[in-house]
C-alpha cells in the first residue's frame, strides 16, 4: 500500500505525538511531514488542532483547502458543539473529532476507532485515485532480533527474488548506520549513500534518485548504507520519512534492512512499513530479544498487525521448540529458513546472491519464501517438480 503523508497543524507538541500515534495505529503506513521540513511533499491528510485556538485552526483549514482540493482535513477540537462543527465544515474540514483529555476511556476508544477509519477511508480513496491502473507500492521491512541473525542477508535475498520473480522495479536500502552490508552482500561497490539522498531532498525526484542507486546485474537497485559511525540519527528521521514518501512513488517493491536496533530510523520504517519481518534464531537470547522488540513495536502503534515472524537457522535439533517460540512471541512462525551455513558464507563471499549461485535447498526456500509474499506459490510449484524429473533422467 502506497504511503499516506501527513500534515499535524499545532503549536501543541504533546498532541502533535498524540495525533502522530494515532495517524499510525490504524494499519495504514502514513508517514509525518513537518511543518517546518521545507520539503515540497504534498500532505495527503491534514489534521488542524483547533482546540484553544478556533480562528487560526479556521484560518489553517481554509488555507489548506484552498491550496489542496483533495487534501482529506480532520478538524480536531475539544468538544463536539455543533457550532463549531458547522464552522470546520464550512471553513473545509472533511472530518470533525473531539478529542479526549483521557484516552483510557469508552468514549475515548470510540473517537479513536473513528479517526482511524477515516484514516484508512483517506488511503482507500488514494489507492482508487492516484494507483487507479497501477499497482500499490509495497514495503518490507527487516528488522533482527539480535546481530549476527541473518537479517541482511533474508533481506538481499528476498530483494532479489522480488526483482527475478515479478520484473518489477525494486530496491533495496540499508539504514544500518556505517557498518551496513547490503551492497557488500550483492558485490557491488556504490558511489553514493543514504546520506546523499537525505542531504539533498530538494533534489530528490526519480531521475536524482536513481542516479543514487547502485543497480545489480540481477535489476535491483541498491541505496548503501551510510559509512559514517553517527549518522543517519535522531535528527535524520524527518529527512528520513521524506525519503521513504519518494521511495514508494518511484518503486513497485521497497525491501529495507532495518538493522536489529529500535532507533528513531528504523522506527520511521515500521511506520512506513506493509509488513514488518522480525529475524530470529531459534535460541535464548533472539527469542528473548524478539519478545521485546513484538512488546516495542506494540507500543509505538506501529502496526503489530503487520509483524511477521521469520525464524533463520533452523536446524532439526531445535534449542527451543517452533511451539514455544510461537507462545513466547504471541505469533505463529510466518517462514522458517533451515541453517546452511557453507552455501551462505560461499554466496556472501562471493557477494553472490543465493538464486545466482546453485539450485541449493537454501535458493530454493527464498524462492518459495518470495513467491509465497506476490502469490505466485501455486504457479510456480508445478515447474519446479517437472525441472527435477528431467533432471534424474
Amino acid at each position: 500500500m502506497a504511503q499516506l503523508a501527513a500534515l499535524i497543524v499545532s503549536s501543541d507538541d504533546e498532541f502533535r505525538r498524540q495525533a502522530s500515534t494515532l495517524l499510525r495505529a490504524g494499519g495504514v503506513p502514513v508517514g509525518i511531514i513537518e511543518e517546518r521540513a521545507g520539503t515540497t511533499s504534498h500532505p495527503d491528510v491534514a489534521v488542524v488542532d483547533i482546540r484553544y485556538d478556533t480562528s487560526s485552526g479556521m484560518a489553517a483549514i481554509e488555507r489548506l483547502r484552498a491550496g489542496t482540493p483533495a487534501l482529506a482535513i480532520f478538524a480536531v477540537a475539544a468538544a463536539a458543539e455543533p457550532e463549531r462543527i458547522l464552522q470546520a465544515m464550512r471553513a473545509g474540514a472533511n472530518e470533525f473529532f473531539a478529542w479526549p483529555t483521557d484516552f483510557n476511556t469508552p468514549a475515548a476508544r470510540s473517537m479513536q476507532e473513528a479517526f482511524q477509519g477515516a484514516v484508512r477511508r483517506t488511503a482507500a480513496r488514494r489507492e482508487a485515485t492516484v494507483g487507479a491502473g497501477k499497482q500499490a507500492c509495497v514495503t518490507h521491512v527487516f528488522l533482527g532480533a539480535k546481530g549476527g541473525c541473518g537479517t541482511t542477508t533474508v533481506a538481499v535475498n528476498t530483494a532479489v527474488e522480488l526483482m527475478r520473480l515479478t520484473k518489477r522495479s525494486t530496491i533495496v536500502v540499508d539504514f544500518k548506520q556505517s557498518l551496513g552490508e547490503v551492497a557488500l552482500f550483492l558485490g557491488v561497490r556504490p558511489r553514493f549513500t543514504i546520506l546523499d539522498a537525505i542531504e539533498n531532498l530538494h533534489r530528490l525526484d526519480k531521475d536524482f534518485l536513481k542516479e543514487l542507486a547502485a543497480r545489480h546485474k540481477s535489476g535491483l537497485d541498491i541505496l548503501a548504507g551510510s559509512e559514517q559511525f553517527d549518522r543517519p540519527n535522531a535528527g535524520d528521521a524527518a529527512p528520513i520519512e521524506e525519503l521513504l514518501r519518494v521511495l514508494t512513488k518511484v518503486y513497485d517493491y521497497v525491501v529495507i534492512d532495518a538493522g536489529n536496533t529500535i532507533n528513531a530510523i528504523s522506527i520511521a520504517a515500521l511506520y512506513a512499513a506493509d509488513t514488518i519481518f522480525l529475524v530470529a534464531n531459534p535460541d535464548v537470547p533472539s527469542i528473548r530479544n524478539a519478545q521485546r522488540l513484538v512488546e516495542r513495536v506494540r507500543q509505538l502503534g506501529a502496526g503489530s498487525e503487520r509483524v511477521r515472524i521469520l525464524l533463520n537457522r533452523v536446524t532439526d535439533q531445535h534449542m527451543i521448540a517452533p511451539k514455544q517460540i510461537e507462545t513466547a512471541l504471541g505469533y505463529s512462525i510466518h517462514h522458517s529458513f533451515a541453517s546452511d551455513y557453507r552455501t551462505v558464507a560461499t554466496a556472501l563471499n562471493s557477494g553472490v546472491p543465493l538464486s545466482m549461485t546453485d539450485n541449493s535447498e537454501i535458493a530454493e526456500q527464498f524462492g518459495a519464501f518470495t513467491r509465497q509474499l506476490v502469490g505466485l506459490e501455486q504457479q510456480q510449484a508445478e515447474p519446479v517438480k517437472k525441472a527435477r524429473f528431467l533432471g534424474i533422467l
